[in-house]
């Protein structure tokens, strides 16, 4: 094991500053590894038993020399960790030493590595080093796009096969284009409908495929729908702040689309930080004594900022400090810096899966939507990522009624009394469940909580017609302090929960009326230009 006064330095640096270890666990997980290590080295070669996927192919098995390796290596990483769970310290400490230590982990795997890949190495010689040209070809290709593929991506093309609903942008300004979908029903409901996504995504997302698009399902279910595509931000966007996308953008659209269709309320809905910029545009609203929204529905939305998950480990005074320093002057936080960092919230999924298959076994990862949308990478302006960083990821401040001042007014959700529907995905790693809860705990109006399973994207992505994963409703207008509480109190019902959204919306959406035959509104909101517009296909 080396040194464990080393590996104490090692977990001091991941934690940023100096560790304690109980010496009582530390002489425990001590011992327990050399019983291990000498039950392995007695062993020999006699092929260990792997329980790890990437350890799980037939090549491994039959490489008595590289099943060793791995074993071995899965018994330093079992201790490694065994060690980062022993660090006494805070809440805060101990996850990231925890987190730094998985990386390290899951960056040394002898999978990672040609020289101890038994895969790689079987593959490269049944193929007569053809694998290996592929995976140097790869490589360079990677290496000229800037970052690792984890789809074929010449296969998709915004607009032709992703992100294809029919629709035209009736608005744009220098933040973002709205669009406006053609309805494919012959009445609509009088209340538009307006999508709020991520800034730090791409809309698509909701878009994806005809089969799976969250976009086309609202337009069959009779809403004449709106979505904010957002502009992928250049140096002429380097100094753009929040307010102003609060004012500018989400303001503005709610603005554009009353003044469109004519209705003097509307619903709206906000996914990921389009949900935290919604709920934001909702308080600045109520303070003015605006009430242009009927109904809000948030999807794995921040509000309240207490429980934030893994990226937690990422935040605290100096880090927010140095952003605000990095970008007092303005600039821009380049996509693929925000987008390297949430893959390696899952490196083995979405880093070190891809090196393995893509380099080392000289494989094209097949096509897949979602996966093309997650390498579409955008940026932030600076200016709008410290702000968020600060008020929000670090002080919490829309929990504190009038510490947080936007577009000029004291943020109070007291004051948004709208009803709302609330979502949030069981496994979320990015919006973890309990903190999409906690908006059932700030907003005063009368609520729905629905969980999904799965993840952040895929729980949301999770078309009625397949029928597949669960969701689950608790009981009526109870709504406990703790989600735990929440959660056993849940029933469980198949299916998605898009059903469950959309006859809830109905109720919100007023009557329905003749749908409208052209897009927009005379000269002022005519087509611009046919969806998905030109917004959503500049890159990073």
């Amino acid at each position: 094991m080396g040194s464990m006064a080393d590996l104490g330095d090692v977990l001091s640096k991941a934690a940023g500053h100096q560790v304690r270890m109980d010496p009582a666990r530390l002489l425990e997980i001590q011992n327990t590894y050399l019983k291990e290590a000498v039950e392995l080295w007695n062993q020999g070669l006699l092929s260990p038993k792997l329980q790890d996927r990437r350890f799980a192919s037939e090549a491994w098995k039959t490489n008595p020399v590289a099943a060793y390796a791995a074993a071995v290596y899965l018994l330093n990483a079992r201790t490694l960790m065994a060690m980062a769970e022993a660090v006494e310290g805070d809440a805060k400490t101990k996850a990231r030493v925890r987190f730094a230590v998985q990386q390290w982990i899951d960056a040394t795997a002898p999978s990672n590595f040609l020289a101890f890949n038994a895969e790689a190495q079987k593959k490269a010689v049944d193929t007569q080093g053809e694998s290996i040209a592929k995976g140097v070809a790869n490589l360079l290709h990677d290496l000229k796009q800037g970052h690792v593929s984890m789809t074929d991506e010449s296969v998709f093309e915004v607009g032709k096969n992703v992100a294809t609903t029919e629709g035209a942008v009736v608005f744009e300004n220098e933040l973002f284009q709205l669009i406006e979908y053609k309805p494919l029903t012959p009445k609509v409901y009088e209340k538009p409908f307006l999508l709020v996504p991520p800034c730090i995504n791409k809309f698509y997302i909701l878009d994806l495929q005809p089969d799976n698009s969250f976009i086309r399902y609202a337009v069959e279910q009779g809403h004449r729908t709106f979505v904010v595509s957002w502009r992928n931000p250049d140096q002429s966007m380097a100094n753009k702040t929040w307010d102003e996308y609060i004012e500018d953008a989400v303001i503005k659209a709610i603005g554009v689309v009353q003044d469109i269709t004519g209705a003097p309320q509307i619903n709206a809905l906000g996914f990921c930080v389009g949900g935290t910029m919604l709920g934001t545009a909702l308080a600045v609203m109520a303070a003015r004594g605006q009430e242009p929204v009927a109904s809000a529905t948030f999807l794995t939305t921040l509000l309240d900022f207490t429980d934030t998950g893994i990226l937690d480990v990422f935040i605290d005074e100096n880090f927010v400090k140095f952003r605000e320093m990095q970008f007092a002057q303005g600039g821009l936080m380049p996509g693929r810096d925000l987008a390297t960092t949430f893959s390696f919230l899952r490196p083995n999924d979405l880093v070190w899966n891809y090196v393995v298959g893509n380099y080392l076994k000289g494989e094209t990862p097949p096509p897949f939507d979602l996966l093309y949308w997650n390498s579409d990478s955008t940026n932030l302006p600076g200016p709008w990522y410290a702000w968020y960083l600060r008020n929000l990821y670090l002080e919490n401040r829309y929990t504190k009624p009038g510490t947080a001042t936007v577009c000029g007014e004291k943020i109070d959700f007291r004051q948004v009394k709208l009803p709302v529907y609330i979502y949030g995905s069981r496994e979320d790693h990015i919006v973890p469940i309990g903190g999409a809860y906690g908006s059932t705990q700030l907003l005063p109006g009368k609520k729905r909580f629905v969980m999904g399973a799965s993840g952040h994207i895929a729980g949301v992505i999770n078309p009625a017609s397949k029928g597949k994963r669960s969701h689950w409703i608790g009981p009526a207008n109870k709504f406990p302090a703790s989600v735990n509480d929440w959660i056993a109190s849940a029933t469980e019902h198949p299916g998605s929960w898009w059903t469950d959204w959309s006859d809830w919306l109905k109720t919100h959406a007023g009557k329905q009326v003749a749908a409208p035959k052209t897009y927009g509104k005379g000269k002022q909101y005519a087509a611009i230009e046919p969806a998905p517009g030109r917004y959503v296909k500049a890159k990073a």
